[in-house]
């Protein structure tokens, strides 16, 4: 018999102990494996009351006016001191070996000698404080016990089948006070349910202030789905408080979803739907809201425990040293410092776990069935569409061959992967067909070996050791390719010492047959130094014949001079000063400068000048590297390398087929330094130095099981490439209104006949003398 106090609770001054968290209870059954249940003969009835309030209790009935001696049910206080009253008795039990929910008892051990051990203590608790219970509704000695509407056993916690029977008899709302007893009776199992709030978010819209109850399709297939997943919920496994925790996390439009685990295993599923205001989160936001959900939820596990929280948004990893955050992100901040945890990226697609509570994770057809995918389609042939393009099943071998036929066919002709995926999206459609796209064209060779790069030069800057005296290095180049003076000079020799940056211009004739070997292979920039001394000597002697209208080799000792007396900025003196002493002066100067004085002007000029360039090599590096990229490779990885082509080489049927920008793959087998690799040569390329610089290369990100030929490509010692003429097939002449041009028609080699090309034979006589000797 239950009595309405409902009058005298609105007037009682409410008791505030707390009843404890379920979850906290079945926490603490992590590892136990043998179990008893002790429930109390009607418990409230054994709680004596004041006889000062015995005559607040009293009730009527027809038989007359009755009042209660003890704790009756439907008083408001009657849980909150029934609680105090058997944590008093149980105390030193609590959390050891017992658990108690107002009159439930729960025995657990780990061995069945402990168990009757502590199943003695708590009868002998019980026989103390003269508290009796109901056998018929006690359970001893068991390997899952029924608990609090779960099934709790060794292996962990799931939903107890004979409880949710009244939410499988729930007929359909009719109204929006049993949509709202439904949807609490469901989410009493919430922590079972993956995406619950997703699932439910067609029934709790009905509970929104000002919605017409409609109850739709979708609402209907919200209601059975709920029903579904209750009867198959999951075993969650029961923390353990000693060891780390996982968090899994990922947010959408839809709303947020966690996931808590340790080994491996689930131990609850948490989401909500996202709030009015949330919507207009930006992603950033959205992904640092579910971290900060699962934070607050799971704060009984996590605060005080290792955690590790994954996330497919990568800037999140980077959210304790950003410098930039709004008010939001620094008040949330403030709470993800109070916990120990590291954040870690984990790409959406494996982040699996998660993104089944925020995005829709089921199979199409079955979406469609239950009309939640209003987007989709199932034509009368079985085929299933997403809007106007066809949904791809997820099958590789069908997937690759249309990637194959939208990349490698004529009529496309090896598309970047931007271009390829807007011409796929118009006809087909699968889950994460951009990423497949990109990785596709990624992983071709054809495209790795022709396609020019487009990101920043590869290299860190590598500044050369300073030296310790004047000439003790030297770096040198040659300028080739000018006029022929009258003395027969058309080529300078360039040295320059490395300290003092004093430089000596040489003329020279091409007969010495002098050739310039790189330590690095092909990487100018290794002697900075003298190329950029060559642009200033070039542009000196440009503006001599410009202004004094002299032969190149007669300015060739002004400019050396004006180049060893002039100021530069690195050191903030000129050449000269520091092996001399002073400068030389000018001409201009109306007096002559005063000497320094200084007892060894020539050893003070050399450690002015090494301790500036000391201080200059820090920031010429920093200042270099912002616009390079930092790349290295591994010992036995597969790169490509740089070639370049000769300018006599037309491309586009034009003079052959056009040639690749790279050449390879081929095997890294040792790092030279920082940023210079040895590579494993075929031996029709000896002749090449085989140590490159990582602005030569190019990793390869899938080795192609059969390498492309080198034979039609004569590659030069300095990775430069030509084709040359081997036959003239016919001649003829070509009118003008002014001229007449000669032609002929030249075979290449390495190329067939139907791809001879006209040339001019003026070109192809300075060019190729001996071709018209074999001619003839």
């Amino acid at each position: 018999m239950c009595v309405d106090y409902r009058a005298l609770n609105d007037v009682t001054i409410k008791n505030k102990y707390t009843l404890p968290r379920i979850d906290d209870l079945f926490d603490q059954l992590q590892g136990a494996c043998v179990f008893s249940k002790i429930d109390l003969r009607s418990g409230y009835h054994q709680m004596k009351i004041r006889p000062s309030d015995i005559p607040k209790t009293a009730f009527i009935t027809r038989f007359g006016l009755y009042e209660y001696t003890v704790m009756s049910f439907g008083l408001t206080n009657a849980p909150a001191y029934f609680m105090n009253l058997m944590n008093k008795v149980f105390m030193e039990y609590l959390d050891k070996f017992v658990v108690v929910f107002i009159d439930d008892i729960l025995i657990y051990s780990k061995t069945e000698e402990e168990h009757e051990e502590h199943l003695r203590l708590v009868l002998q608790k019980l026989r103390e404080h003269k508290l009796y219970a109901k056998l018929s509704k006690c359970e001893f000695w068991l390997d899952q016990v029924p608990f609090l509407g779960h099934i709790v056993s060794k292996g962990g916690i799931m939903v107890d089948p004979s409880k949710i029977s009244s939410v499988m008899d729930w007929k359909v709302p009719e109204v929006v006070k049993e949509v709202r007893g439904f949807l609490g009776l469901a989410g009493y199992y919430r922590r079972f349910i993956e995406s619950f709030s997703r699932i439910a978010k067609p029934m709790t819209s009905l509970l929104e202030k000002g919605v017409p109850f409609i109850w739709t399709k979708e609402r209907q297939a919200a209601f059975d789905e709920l029903k579904k997943r209750l009867t198959t919920a999951p075993v969650l496994t029961l923390p353990d408080l000693t060891k780390s925790f996982t968090v899994y996390c990922d947010a959408s439009k839809e709303g947020l979803g966690c996931v808590l685990m340790q080994e491996g295993k689930v131990i609850a599923y948490a989401s909500r739907q996202l709030r009015k205001h949330e919507v207009n989160y930006p992603t950033h936001d959205l992904e640092l809201a579910a971290v900060v959900h699962a934070l607050k939820i799971w704060r009984h596990y996590l605060f005080g425990n290792r955690c590790e929280i994954y996330t497919d948004h990568k800037s999140l990893k980077y959210i304790f040293t950003q410098n930039e955050l709004n008010m939001r992100q620094r008040r949330w901040l403030e709470l993800i410092k109070d916990y120990d945890l590291e954040i870690h990226y984990h790409p959406g697609k494996d982040n699996v776990v998660a993104d089944a509570l925020s995005r829709k994770s089921y199979e199409i057809r079955e979406q469609i069935k239950l009309g939640k995918a209003p987007h989709f389609r199932e034509d009368e042939q079985g085929t299933v569409w997403y809007k106007n393009r066809i949904c791809v099943p997820d099958v590789d071998s069908i997937k690759k061959l249309i990637l194959s036929e939208a990349h490698n066919t004529a009529y496309s002709i090896h598309p970047g992967s931007t271009k390829m995926y807007h011409d796929l999206k118009e006809r087909f459609w699968w889950y994460g067909m951009k990423r497949a796209v990109a990785e596709y064209v990624a992983v071709c060779d054809t495209c790795q070996r022709v396609k020019a790069e487009h990101q920043r030069p590869a290299g860190l800057l590598q500044p050369l050791k300073i030296p310790e005296w004047k000439w003790e290095e030297i770096s040198m180049d040659f300028i080739v390719g000018l006029p022929r003076t009258q003395k027969g000079y058309n080529s300078i020799w360039v040295v320059v010492d490395r300290l003092t940056k004093v430089a000596h211009f040489i003329p020279l004739h091409d007969s010495l047959d002098s050739k310039l070997r790189f330590s690095t292979a092909y990487h100018p920039q290794t002697d900075g130094q003298t190329e950029r001394t060559n642009q200033i000597l070039e542009d000196m002697l440009r503006a001599c014949a410009i202004q004094y209208g002299t032969s190149w080799d007669k300015s060739l000792p002004y400019a050396e001079f004006s180049y060893n007396n002039g100021y530069q900025a690195g050191p903030k003196k000129s050449p000269f000063e520091a092996p001399y002493g002073e400068g030389a002066g000018h001409r201009y100067f109306g007096t002559k400068r005063e000497r320094s004085v200084c007892l060894d002007p020539t050893l003070s000029g050399m450690l002015n000048k090494r301790s500036r360039w000391y201080l200059l090599g820090p920031d010429g590096k920093s200042y270099a590297d912002v616009r390079r990229g930092d790349l290295t490779f591994k010992v036995d990885d597969f790169v490509y390398l740089k070639v370049s082509p000769m300018r006599g080489i037309r491309r586009f049927n034009m003079k052959g087929k056009p040639a690749p920008r790279y050449i390879g793959p081929f095997k890294i087998v040792e790092r030279k330094g920082e940023v210079a690799y040895k590579l494993e040569l075929p031996s029709n390329l000896s002749g090449i130095h085989n140590v490159f610089h990582v602005s030569q290369l190019k990793k390869c990100l899938r080795v192609p099981e059969e390498q492309a030929p080198l034979e039609g490509l004569d590659v030069q010692e300095d990775l430069t490439y030509t084709e040359h003429p081997v036959k003239i097939f016919e001649t003829s002449e070509r009118v003008t209104r002014n001229r007449r041009i000669k032609m002929c028609r030249v075979q290449w080699k390495h190329h067939s006949e139907d791809e001879a090309t006209w040339e001019r034979e003026e070109e192809l006589r300075a060019t190729y003398p001996g071709l018209f000797a074999s001619h003839l």
